[in-house]
């Protein structure tokens, strides 16, 4: 009897050798080949891109000669890809899909495959309950075998991020930066990024190594602890930092203090909203800060609550003129980009945000002295926080990036609200070293929610 294969919160994802086996990608590949043929114009091809975890790249070429098989184009990454530039690439050229080989934040035992749709993002309910449907029937179509072409999809990719966000300000800004691809498949864009505009950056674990040491590959406490002592002692203005499919953001301020993805998603919406002044509503999962709900209400958008998955996000991306939509997990997308997550993109604007508002800056305090302390009890988390360095540098035209995240967490503690969720990071990885026993590793609060496989 084949072994039952189940898609989560974003694809399908398992325990190499165990659940992760080339057999089973042949299955999941011939299931989204089956969808794409009876549902989508075939003749418009799929993108498969990897990551740089084990096995990665090869099962993306097993993939693609399924879909090839099947008499569909495929266009093959010819390197690690983001998974943001798969689905980019999907909806530039018009395709009728994309596959990423990935297991995103998860630990380096783990591997998975996601499916985009053909408007550039997480395939919705729908359609993956029609790829669901085809695993269920064994589906593994045959027809005239059509063309495997490996392509460059960071180029492309980039070249978008970079028109999207304001490069000239990032440009002339005069902060230093750490940056911190935790051995994932973002190595290298950001610090290509900033080095070609001539921004002063320091890069850590940027090399390729699947084992992820001592780390889950997922910008929160404690995997980002090298990165806060990075920000510290080279005496940077900020940390950001990618998980290891690039698709979510981390940050440290310039304390050394961590700052969670609530606050990065409050301080992208207000930037938008009062910068940008851009159209659209707000989608956020259940477990995010209620501050976003208040921000709307401030600038008269309408606020959606969806499920944890970014599949609800995006599907209401489709359906309705929707500015932003995130989750607790630090994955926040764009409509007017795309409706995906986009760790890399994210890590841009919050340093747009960071040099074009002074008002935000001069007016917050100190982060570490005033966040979030209520919500972080209210889920019992234990967890120590690095005490602030001695940096006060502040001089002018430098960003006191750490008083652009403390806005949202101050103006929570002011208001009196608690919000019932942690504001440490979801508890994805904590779940998945449990079942990959592992539970020696990013211990966590059992209770967290956050997107499970």
């Amino acid at each position: 009897m084949a072994q039952e294969i189940k898609f989560g919160t974003d694809g399908w994802r398992g325990i190499i050798a165990d659940d992760f086996t080339f057999d089973n990608v042949r299955r999941v590949a011939g299931a989204i080949a089956s969808y794409v043929l009876k549902y989508e114009d075939a003749q418009r091809g799929i993108f498969v891109g990897y990551d740089s975890r084990f096995a990665s790249q090869r099962a993306a070429q097993v993939a693609a000669e399924v879909i090839a098989a099947a008499g569909i184009p495929v266009k093959l990454a010819n390197d690690y890809t983001p998974t943001p530039a798969v689905s980019y690439a999907v909806k530039d050229k018009g395709a009728a899909g994309g596959v990423m080989v990935t297991s995103s934040h998860n630990p380096w035992n783990w591997n998975g495959v996601k499916f985009k749709g053909k408007f550039g993002g997480s395939a919705t309910p729908a359609i993956m309950k029609r790829v669901e449907e085809e695993l269920r029937a064994a589906a593994m179509p045959q027809g005239s075998k059509a063309t495997i072409e490996e392509v460059d999809l960071k180029t492309p990719y980039i070249a978008a991020v970079c028109r999207f966000a304001d490069m000239d300000l990032i440009g002339k800004a005069k902060f230093k930066v750490a940056i911190d691809s935790m051995y994932g498949s973002g190595r290298g864009i950001l610090a290509g990024i900033f080095r070609e505009r001539g921004v002063q950056h320091i890069a850590i674990r940027q090399e390729v190594n699947p084992l992820f040491p001592d780390i889950n590959p997922e910008p929160i406490q404690p995997h980002i602890s090298l990165l806060q002592q990075t920000v510290v002692n080279e005496k940077c203005d900020a940390g950001l930092a990618t998980d290891g499919d690039a698709d979510r953001i981390g940050a440290v301020a310039e304390d050394g203090s961590f700052v969670d993805s609530h606050k990065i998603f409050c301080v992208l919406l207000r930037w938008l909203l009062e910068r940008k002044k851009w159209s659209g509503d707000v989608v956020r999962a259940f477990n995010t800060t209620r501050m976003l709900d208040r921000i709307a209400a401030k600038y008269g958008r309408k606020l959606y609550e969806t499920q944890i998955g970014f599949k609800y996000t995006a599907d209401l991306m489709m359906e309705h003129d929707i500015l932003i939509g995130g989750e607790e997990s630090g994955g926040i997308g764009f409509s007017r980009f795309l409706p995906e997550r986009d760790g890399v993109l994210n890590c841009l604007l919050l340093a747009n945000a960071a040099r074009v508002r002074p008002t935000l800056l001069r007016q917050a305090r100190s982060a570490h002295s005033r966040r979030d302390q209520a919500g972080r009890d209210s889920a019992g988390s234990s967890r120590k926080h690095p005490k602030p360095g001695t940096l006060s540098r502040g001089e002018k035209g430098k960003p006191r990036w750490h008083k652009v995240f403390s806005r949202c967490a101050n103006k929570r503690q002011r208001s009196g609200s608690v919000d019932p969720v942690p504001c440490f990071g979801n508890g994805a990885a904590a779940s998945c070293l449990r079942r990959s026993r592992f539970p020696g590793v990013g211990n966590r609060n059992p209770d967290s929610r956050g997107e499970f496989c």
